[in-house]
């Protein structure tokens, strides 16, 4: 039972990773002319997302498991959001960096608490990616300057959508 478990969590991780992919692609695109200074993060970060997305890809070969049914939506929506919010500019960005990677993170410290035990190679794989996603947490943090519109609005826009696409996967 715990292995249905530790694969539908890598299926989920693998369509929010590819969701993050989408998300820096579209930025990158837009923060050329919005937020220019962050266009060599933003590069970094979906260098990350990429090795993630294939962390999750390789587990679930190994393991014969199909991708999510909500791949498609975590890409689409994914594009969508990070090319809206680039729009926005810097304070959109890093609201959007800080908001998703705050949800991420609690869902993976508690698959971690989950996996431990009866799913070593899920956990092992959820346990890879954890620090570099803390890493954009904390950036999207700090560029965040208190008393700003955008962070303020987005900020529970943005994790509410990933709370739903997170609740959706793991039930399609």
């Amino acid at each position: 039972m715990i292995q249905a478990l530790g694969d539908r969590i890598l299926k989920v991780d693998h369509a929010g990773e590819h969701g993050a992919v989408n998300i820096y692609r579209a930025q990158i695109l837009v923060s050329r002319i919005t937020a220019p200074e962050l266009t060599a993060t933003l590069r970094e970060f979906i260098a990350h997302e990429q090795r993630h997305r294939a962390l999750f890809w390789n587990r679930m070969q190994s393991r014969a498991v199909r991708r999510c049914r909500s791949y498609p939506l975590c890409g689409l929506g994914g594009y969508l959001l990070g090319f809206l919010t680039a729009l926005l500019g810097r304070q959109a960005i890093a609201a959007t960096t800080f908001a998703v990677e705050s949800v991420v993170l609690g869902h993976l410290e508690e698959q971690l608490l989950v996996l431990k035990d009866g799913d070593p190679e899920a956990y092992a794989t959820v346990l890879d990616i954890v620090e570099e996603e803390r890493e954009h947490h904390d950036h999207g943090k700090r560029l965040m300057e208190a008393g700003r519109f955008w962070p303020w609005l987005i900020t529970p826009v943005v994790r509410f959508s990933t709370e739903t696409v997170i609740w959706l996967g793991m039930r399609l």
